[in-house]
């Protein structure tokens, strides 16, 4: 009887001694990537960007002047608007998670370090293997850090566990009550308590996940990209430190984030061509072509985001 080539092919693909030679092959291929690194110039500029954008994006949230009675009455509005559309469902949300303590514990830490050390370790990952679709991610990230500002510092609004307790809404301010603090580690004049909508802990994971998506066509790789930011969005309303509309008011702010990125980068591509020669003579488009996120060796092209490719 004989059997089916193509069956016995991908068995033998499947086969535990070859994903265990193919993950060695690509484990090699990937510290190679590593151990090949020589830093530049460009290296340096963008730790340098990151280094400056980032604090002063958390030092402008946190010097912020909020008028608290004001921000209490923005919260206040966010909850009748979910209730107009039938989604206040933060209070019934809590109280399930609430007589189990460990699993409050748990929440509290993934929304305190689970949200930029994981975009940190991401980025770097992105930054060595998948360097177009890191630098779609970067510009994006600080655009919509910028488009945050104007919220956080124009119009700053309580989340829901700072809420007057004599409201009656029943909001559990879980971090406080595990550490005495809301923001355990991080320098007071970096926080800003009233800083809820838009939730870029929600924006930022949907950012990345969408980064890491597009860098891979893993299935598993891509489950967790979908799972990051499903996961964040929950956190945040379990622990009661965003409303549900937070979370959905951060994709409007990404996606003009994005659009803004692609539009600078078709822009650039389309007045500063990489095949022209005239162009690439000139020693200071390089750097543009960093800064609005077109990766070395680009060729114009009409896609304005990166396309996947397989890991």
């Amino acid at each position: 009887m004989s059997t089916n080539p193509t069956l016995a092919d991908e068995a033998s693909r499947l086969s535990p001694r070859s994903l265990a030679l193919r993950a060695a092959k690509g484990l090699r291929a990937n510290l190679g990537v590593l151990f090949s690194w020589r830093p530049g110039r460009r290296d340096a500029a963008e730790i340098i960007l990151l280094v400056s954008a980032l604090p002063i994006y958390y030092l402008v949230r946190g010097i912020t002047q909020t008028q608290v009675d004001e921000a209490v009455q923005r919260g206040i509005n966010l909850i009748s608007i979910e209730r107009s559309l039938g989604v206040f469902w933060e209070v019934e949300m809590q109280s399930w998670i609430l007589p189990y303590d460990w699993l409050v514990k748990v929440l509290n830490n993934f929304y305190l370090f689970g949200h930029l050390p994981v975009i940190g370790v991401l980025a770097v990952w992105l930054y060595f293997w998948h360097r177009p679709q890191y630098l779609f991610m970067r510009n994006a990230f600080l655009i919509s850090g910028a488009i945050a500002l104007i919220f956080y510092v124009n119009f700053p609004t309580a989340p829901p566990r700072l809420l007057p307790e004599s409201l009656g809404f029943g909001f559990v301010d879980t971090v406080v009550n595990q550490y005495q603090e809301s923001r355990p580690l991080t320098p007071s004049w970096f926080v800003n308590e009233y800083a809820a909508f838009p939730s870029m802990h929600i924006g930022w994971n949907l950012l990345v996940g969408l980064a890491v998506w597009l860098a891979t066509k893993n299935i598993f790789i891509r489950a967790f990209a979908l799972l990051m930011p499903m996961a964040m969005m929950a956190d945040i309303v379990l622990t009661a430190n965003h409303y549900i509309i937070d979370g959905i008011a951060a994709l409007p702010v990404i996606t003009a984030a994005i659009a803004i990125a692609a539009g600078a980068r078709w822009l650039v591509m389309r007045k500063l061509s990489p095949e022209n020669d005239a162009v690439r003579e000139k020693g200071w488009v390089g750097w543009v072509y960093w800064l609005v996120g077109i990766p070395p060796g680009a060729r114009a092209t009409n896609s304005l985001v990166p396309t996947p490719k397989a890991a």
